[in-house]
């Protein structure tokens, strides 16, 4: 099959980048890159990757126009992903329009589609984060980037095709090659300015202290080098549907922030302070992917990764020698 492409859309980013490097480690050379470059530092994320060519994803349907033989799997990552997007029209058309058109040509043509969908369209979380096909009509996200990828995994449903693609669920994931996203980094990359410059952590209050505690907030937090394998075994199999990527259980901030003073070898100091009214709102005081589905369709070990040794790994070798994976 490594005749034929494999299409990575979001490939600078930070799940993109790091699903053409796993991709290159299997050994997958012919790929074609969709994203776009801007001024930022996306680029450095593609240095010493292996591809064929990168593209504008404005360019793509023109480029995919008589090749519909020489591809072997679309991966589509690529979206606005920032959770405070005000602007609804551009995200319904960046998120869900594009994605329609892009899962439409797959399914026309007999290629493999694997997209990202995402854990915030479970909202608030209080009607669970259970994948089941049944319960999609029941989830309420609380942003618009949740709602234009909701909007997308309703699409599929109501079509009948929501089996013949493969709808990903990814809950928190961190590590390298994020270093582009700003506000949307995760905390991990946040967090080690302050523990190197001041030697301590500030995190949030609880916005809900009668069930959680200050710093005991939980959420499920996966590696990414663990994600992007769980994705491109996709490749492997001809499984279909929407699954959660994630590890499966919860751990505290707290944890989180000691994992990182751990890892550099300091003392653990935090420092609570009061949370945004504008994302308080909005904010998920628990996540935790239930992973029954994957683990018994997929058949794949557990993860590599705890989050102590995640933790260490992307502190050690990519955050402080300002590496990229």
């Amino acid at each position: 099959m490594n005749d034929r492409y494999i299409i990575v859309t979001g490939a600078a980013g930070f799940i993109g980048s790091c699903t053409v490097r796993h991709l290159n480690e299997l050994g997958f050379e012919k790929l074609l890159l969709v994203d776009d470059l801007e001024e930022g530092d996306k680029w450095k994320n593609l240095v010493g990757k292996k591809f064929i060519q990168i593209i504008s994803k404005h360019a793509l349907f023109d480029w995919l126009k008589g090749r519909e033989k020489e591809i072997q799997a679309i991966i589509h990552l690529g979206a606005c992903s920032d959770t405070l997007e005000k602007n609804g029209d551009f995200l319904l058309e960046n998120n869900t329009r594009y994605t329609i058109r892009l899962a439409e040509y797959a399914l026309n043509h007999g290629i493999r589609f694997i997209y990202a969908s995402s854990a915030a369209t479970y909202g608030d979380g209080s009607r669970g984060f259970s994948d089941d096909h049944a319960l999609l009509d029941e989830l309420k996200p609380l942003n618009l980037y949740g709602f234009s990828k909701h909007l997308f995994d309703l699409w599929a449903k109501r079509q009948g095709v929501l089996d013949q693609i493969v709808g990903l669920k990814y809950f928190n994931v961190f590590g390298p090659n994020e270093n582009h996203k700003g506000r949307m980094a995760s905390m991990v990359y946040k967090m080690l300015p302050n523990v190197m410059q001041e030697g301590k952590i500030r995190l949030f209050k609880s916005s809900d202290p009668a069930r959680f505690g200050d710093g005991e907030q939980k959420r499920d937090f996966i590696y990414v080098k663990d994600a992007v394998k769980a994705t491109c075994d996709f490749l492997d199999n001809s499984l279909g549907g929407i699954y959660n990527i994630g590890m499966g259980e919860a751990t505290t901030w707290k944890h989180l922030a000691s994992s990182l003073f751990k890892a550099v070898k300091r003392p653990v100091q935090i420092e609570y302070i009061e949370m945004p009214a504008n994302l308080a709102a909005q904010y998920q005081n628990y996540t935790c992917a239930d992973m029954n589905k994957f683990f018994a369709h997929t058949k794949k070990p557990p993860f590599s990764y705890t989050v102590e040794s995640a933790v260490d790994d992307y502190a050690s070798n990519y955050l402080i020698q300002d590496e990229r994976w």
